[in-house]
């Protein structure tokens, strides 16, 4: 979710009226708890045909379910020497102490300077980062790869650099990006504002040769993780983060057009009295006469009924997103209001032609991973990222989507279900895919990011866009990969990564797949952790049959610090009630001392 700065004081024009109804107000979605049972939206006639031929070949469907034990700890640990289980303890236990978590950085610098930094990285191998971290470069991870695969767990590489924009230009465009509900401003009027800021003859944010080497030298990276996730096993996975293959205030800009143009078309709706969803299509009709009051001059009606071969004289959201696809035929179109001046403006007005060439940059980059993708057989993981990121990352990825999961899916997109939108984004993309014919592929997280998220919408006075709390983020987990879960056993091109650490939601999707008759080795659902958390769920799976990965971060230990910071804030929860997986541990390590294998070594 995206937050754009609304003003609550408008001119005297005559579009005052229509723009203070809530132009830029933003849609909340309510949360239902979701049953364990198909949703009977998506399980009637159709689906019940749609099944039918498979449940006939099977005369008795229960021989196909395939149940999990996560109980049986010699079996759990079979991959883990016992020094392993000693330090996943000490560490669990550790991370549970909140004063640890909080003050973890500065803890952290003051290890460097006691010790330091030959001696601090030696400390980290042995403890944090030896833990969560597979080790600086891609020779170095190799024999834990393969290890893991030898007990049924693949992986998913991730070099774990992470990139951001500094404070300081957050705090020069942030304004742009959030909903403020005090401040008279205008989004074009802070952009300027921005721009005019910057010191010197250029513009601002101009992308210089120094980044754009940088950038490739990402893309080198990410390359070199892909032949890496070939060798490691068959149908591997890569992540990458998309803020490394172009300037983050590109996507910053971009996701500011991209939510403008969604919140405008929230207001066209209002004024049919509908709301912005798949469901209600909007009259053409009525939307180029709302549009021509407030001052467009485009032929809206005609382009949209050029467009297709029959067509009812109605648009929906897909259909408005469609504008911006092909904006270089339709800038003519692509106005919005500027709440400030009471009049429409040019959607790109401040798109420069900088930032077009930094998309046609990313374009390339992604489409140079993707054929090396192909040729290696691996799937690329888009990683979610900060929410003023999100909805340009999340374009570009459905992009590529178009492109690369013509057949099978490639590229798949991450869905962060601690947001307020997240159902609402994805099935918006599902039914784009099923329009368009190509895959859907989703790896579906609890999120990232919580308390950064939280901090900037509370310092800046916009909306939290993250759930109220823990259940309401697990009813909407669970609303998300049941859809995605009936969509899978309607058509079979849907793919999803349930990446959870919850016991609850694995057991859940093991139910709704036994249900739907979705079978481990049709490989359609897949299971991830991240490496060094919840072995007592990744290495059953494995050992059953069913496709799972590890989240493998490698790099040098000084690099992946922000990384391994990041992990001890977001999972502190988890960390804290990880009781049950300390008590597995505890329960391992007693029997091989009881039996005599306190000294074991896996085999493999």
């Amino acid at each position: 979710m995206f937050y754009v700065k609304s003003a609550s004081t408008l001119t005297r024009s005559g579009l005052e009226v229509h723009f203070r109804r809530g132009l830029l107000s933003t849609h909340r979605l309510r949360s239902t708890v979701t049953s364990t049972s198909p949703s009977p939206a998506r399980t009637g006639k159709e689906d019940r045909g749609h099944r039918g031929a498979a449940e006939e070949e099977t005369e008795n469907p229960a021989a196909d379910e395939v149940l999990v034990d996560f109980e049986k700890t010699q079996e759990v640990y079979r991959s883990k020497a016992s020094l392993e289980l000693l330090r996943s303890l000490v560490v669990f236990k550790l991370c549970s102490y909140d004063f640890l978590v909080d003050k973890n950085k500065e803890i952290m610098d003051l290890g460097k300077k006691v010790l330091g930094q030959k001696a601090f990285d030696q400390f980290m191998k042995m403890t944090f980062y030896g833990q969560f971290v597979a080790g600086e470069d891609q020779k170095e991870i190799r024999p834990l790869i393969q290890k893991n695969l030898a007990f049924g767990v693949g992986s998913v590489l991730d070099y774990s650099v992470e990139e951001d924009i500094s404070e300081v230009e957050v705090g020069q465009i942030e304004a742009n990006s959030c909903v403020s509900s005090t401040d008279n401003k205008s989004v074009s009027e802070d952009m300027e504002e921005d721009r005019d800021s910057m010191k010197g003859g250029t513009k601002a944010f101009t992308c210089t040769n120094s980044e754009e080497a940088k950038c490739d030298r990402h893309m080198e990276t990410f390359i070199k993780c892909i032949k890496a996730s070939g060798w490691s096993s068959t149908d591997g996975f890569s992540a990458i983060k998309m803020t490394a293959l172009g300037r983050p205030q590109f996507l910053l800009n971009f996701s500011e057009v991209l939510v403008k143009w969604q919140n405008f078309y929230a207001f066209l709706a209002a004024q049919q009295g509908k709301d912005a969803t798949l469901k209600k299509k909007l009259d053409l009709t009525q939307m180029q006469e709302c549009l021509t009051k407030l001052g467009a001059t485009g032929d809206y009606y005609g382009w949209f009924t050029g467009q297709k071969e029959k067509h009812e004289g109605c648009i929906d959201v897909l259909d408005w997103n469609s504008l911006i696809d092909e904006r270089t035929k339709t800038a003519h179109l692509l106005v919005v209001p500027n709440v400030e001046l009471g009049e429409l403006e040019p959607l790109l007005k401040r798109f420069t032609q900088e930032e077009e060439e930094q998309m046609r940059r990313i374009f390339q980059r992604m489409e140079i991973l993707g054929m090396h993708a192909q040729e290696n057989g691996v799937r690329l993981m888009v990683d979610a990222e900060q929410t003023y990121f999100q909805p340009a990352i999340s374009r570009l990825t459905l992009e590529m989507q178009r492109i690369f999961n013509t057949t099978k899916p490639i590229i798949f997109n991450t869905y962060q279900c601690y947001l307020k939108d997240a159902y609402e984004n994805i099935t918006r993309d599902v039914q784009l895919s099923k329009r368009e014919g190509w895959c859907f592929a989703a790896k579906l997280v609890r999120g990232a990011y919580m308390y950064q998220e939280r901090e900037r919408a509370e310092e800046m006075g916009y909306e939290d866009p993250i759930n109220a709390d823990y259940e309401s983020t697990n009813r909407m987990y669970h609303r998300c990969l049941d859809y995605v879960l009936d969509e899978i056993a309607l058509n079979r091109k849907a793919n999803v990564m349930v990446a959870s650490h919850n016991e609850d939601t694995i057991k859940h999707t093991l139910k709704r797949m036994n249900e739907l008759r979705v079978l481990p080795k049709e490989n359609k659902v897949y299971f991830g952790q991240l490496l060094g958390m919840c072995d007592q769920i990744s290495f059953p799976l494995g050992q059953a049959g069913f496709p799972v990965f590890k989240y493998v971060p490698y790099g040098p230990v000084s690099e992946v610090m922000p990384y391994l910071s990041r992990r001890a804030q977001e999972n502190r929860g988890f960390m804290k009630g990880a009781q049950r997986e300390r008590e597995l541990l505890w329960k391992e390590l007693k029997r091989r001392l009881a039996s005599g294998e306190l000294l074991y070594q896996p085999v493999y």
